[in-house]
C-alpha cells in the first residue's frame, strides 16, 4: 500500500518537514557513527575532536575525515531519498535521477567547468576583497574568523602525501558533496521553492543562495552562489540531476587535484590566480563567454522540461 500522507502538503509545509527529515537523519547517523567509532578511536580521542586543535595529528585527522563523510551522508544523501519517497513515492523520479542525458551534453559540461575557472577566480578575488563599513566591524571580524577556521580545516584535509590520500579526498571532498548537495539543494529545495514561487528562476536563485550560505564561508559566497545558479539551470534545462552532479564534481575535483600538484611542487601555484590578476582579466571575460555559449548549447540539445 502506497504511503501518501505527505504528498499533498503545501510548499512551506514541505520545506519545514524536509528540514525535520534532514535533522533526524543527521542525528541518527551521527549517533550510529559514534557507536561504531568508539571501538576504533576510543572515547577520550572522540571527546578531543570538539576542539579541532590537533589537526597536525594524523590519527585525529582520520577521525575528523570519518565524521566528515558521515555528515555528508547524513545531511545531504540520505534525506533527499527519504523526502522523495514521502512526497512522491518514487525517489529517483522526484530527484530527477531517472532521466539520461546526451553524451554530447556530458562532454560540454566537462569542458565548460574547466573553462569556467578564470571567471570563478575573478569573482572569488572580488568577493575576498570586500570591505564592510565601520559599524559592521563586529560582523566582519566574525566572518573573517569563520573563514580562517574553514581554511585551516580545508588545508588539513587537502594536504596528503600519497595517491591513495588524493583519491580519498576526491571521494570525500568532490564526489560526496557533488551527489549530496545537488540532491538536496537542486533536487529538494529548488523544487520546493520553484513550486512555491511558481517560477523556476526564483527556485534556482533562492536555492543557490541557501546553498552558498550553508558553507559559512562568506568571502567565497558569491562565486559559490553563482555556481549554484549554474547547477540549477543545468537541472532545469536538461531535466536530469546527472548534469549538475557532474558539473559540481568536476569543479570540486579540479580544486582537489590542483592543490595536490601545487603542494608537491608539480604545478605552478600561480595557476590559481588565472583570471583574477590585472594581466589576466581578459581570460575571465573569455571564460564567461564560454560559459554562456556552452550553457545555451546544452539548453538547445535537451528538451526544455518544466521542473516542479
Amino acid at each position: 500500500m502506497a504511503f501518501t500522507a505527505f504528498r499533498e502538503m503545501k510548499p512551506f509545509s514541505q520545506l519545514m518537514f524536509s528540514l525535520f527529515v534532514i535533522l533526524v537523519s543527521f542525528l541518527a547517523l551521527m549517533v550510529i557513527s559514534v557507536i561504531f567509532a568508539i571501538p576504533f578511536f576510543g572515547v577520550d580521542s572522540l571527546k578531543s575532536l570538539t576542539t579541532l586543535n590537533d589537526l597536525t595529528n594524523p590519527e585525529s585527522l582520520i577521525e575528523i575525515k570519518y565524521f566528515q563523510v558521515v555528515q555528508s551522508i547524513g545531511l545531504f544523501i540520505v534525506p533527499p531519498f527519504v523526502i522523495g519517497w514521502l512526497f512522491l513515492g518514487k525517489s529517483f523520479e522526484y530527484l530527477y535521477l531517472n532521466k539520461r542525458v546526451q553524451s554530447s551534453s556530458v562532454l560540454l559540461v566537462f569542458v565548460m567547468m574547466f573553462l569556467a575557472a578564470p571567471f570563478i577566480n575573478l569573482i572569488g578575488e572580488l568577493n575576498a576583497n570586500m570591505v564592510f563599513p565601520e559599524w559592521m566591524s563586529g560582523i566582519e571580524s566574525w566572518m573573517k574568523n569563520t573563514e580562517k577556521n574553514a581554511e585551516i580545516l580545508t588545508k588539513a584535509f587537502l594536504t596528503v602525501n600519497s595517491v591513495s590520500g588524493l583519491f580519498f579526498n576526491l571521494f570525500m571532498i568532490a564526489l560526496l558533496p557533488a551527489i549530496g548537495e545537488e540532491l538536496l539543494f537542486r533536487g529538494v529545495i529548488q523544487r520546493i521553492f520553484t513550486r512555491w514561487t511558481h517560477s523556476s528562476h526564483w527556485g534556482i536563485w533562492i536555492s543557490a543562495i541557501l546553498f552558498s550560505a550553508l558553507h559559512m564561508q562568506f568571502y567565497g559566497f558569491i562565486p559559490r552562489m553563482l555556481l549554484g545558479v549554474l547547477f540549477g539551470y543545468l537541472l532545469v534545462w536538461s531535466g536530469s540531476m546527472w548534469l549538475p552532479v557532474l558539473a559540481h564534481f568536476i569543479n570540486n575535483a579540479i580544486a582537489v587535484i590542483a592543490y595536490y600538484f601545487v603542494d608537491k611542487n608539480l604545478l605552478n601555484p600561480n595557476i590559481e590566480d588565472i583570471g583574477s590578476t590585472s594581466g589576466s582579466y581578459y581570460m575571465a571575460a573569455i571564460s564567461l563567454g564560454f560559459i554562456v555559449v556552452f550553457m545555451l548549447m546544452i539548453k538547445r540539445q535537451n528538451k526544455i522540461i518544466k521542473v516542479e
